[in-house]
């Protein structure tokens, strides 16, 4: 399978307080997956294979509801072809 990107943006109901950490253990989901990722103010972006990544977004929500939210509301963006795409050939022009 071909390298595909995925952004994930949880949105946890917890307490205003409670964001934050919450989503700090997503994104620490996504570091210890070894997959490729970026964090951004409003999303991370990953990159691998689409299935691993797809596995990512659904232990994400479990890890909210596991850390106290009673809901988790999560936008994914899904970038995907045959022969693969990189974060790299869509941004390295601005770095």
């Amino acid at each position: 399978m071909s390298l595909a990107n995925v952004s994930l943006q949880v949105l946890p109901v917890v307490s205003e307080d409670r964001v934050y950490p919450v989503v700090d253990k997503v994104i620490e989901l996504i570091q210890q997956s070894g997959v490729k990722y970026i964090v951004g103010p409003m999303e991370t972006t990953m990159e691998g294979e689409l299935d691993v990544l797809l596995d990512i977004v659904r232990k994400a929500q479990e890890i909210c509801i596991n850390e106290g939210a009673s809901r988790v509301v999560s936008i994914v963006k899904i970038d995907y072809k045959p022969e693969g795409v990189t974060m790299d050939e869509k941004i390295n022009k601005y770095r």
